[in-house]
């Protein structure tokens, strides 16, 4: 009997993460680059909610919901890098790595804003360089936070 899977909106950000770098792989492999590079995008953005939820955790009481509130308030990868990430860990060790994030960040978003605010299709070369810099972003990021993390290698059409 096959195992029943977890309902999405029951998964913490690391499976959430996970399923969304899986789903890029079947899409990479059938040559639908442009939604490849878009799961890509999101992952980047959950391992960013997941940075931010764990900040929150440790430097404050504010509940939950919340916090999806300021989530949703910064409105996407890019504000949540600027308005909340940089200025949550601006004293923290790792300060700069999370700086050096925002870069990254905004090339992720605006590869992402292009397919799906103006329709672009994106070719190999493009859904590669967004995928790698979407995995540069999420292992970075959530190293910090889950040291053990690592995203599986996914397939790539030669």
């Amino acid at each position: 009997m096959k195992e029943q899977k977890k309902p999405y909106s029951e998964r913490s950000d690391l499976e959430r993460i996970e399923s969304q770098w899986n789903k890029l792989s079947g899409l990479h492999t059938r040559e639908e680059w442009s939604a490849a590079m878009v799961r890509a995008a999101t992952a980047a953005e959950i391992a960013a909610n997941l940075a931010i939820r764990k900040e929150f955790q440790t430097r404050s009481q504010f509940d939950a919901e919340l916090v999806d509130e300021f989530l949703r308030w910064a409105n996407g990868l890019g504000g949540k890098i600027q308005r909340l990430l940089i200025p949550l860990t601006v004293t923290q060790p790792y300060a700069l790595a999370i700086a050096n994030l925002r870069q990254v960040a905004e090339r992720i978003g605006r590869a992402r804003n292009e397919v799906v605010h103006q329709g672009h299709f994106c070719n190999d070369q493009e859904a590669k360089a967004t995928i790698d810099d979407a995995r540069h972003f999420v292992e970075t990021l959530v190293k910090l936070y889950e040291p053990e993390f690592s995203l599986k290698e996914h397939a790539r059409s030669e």
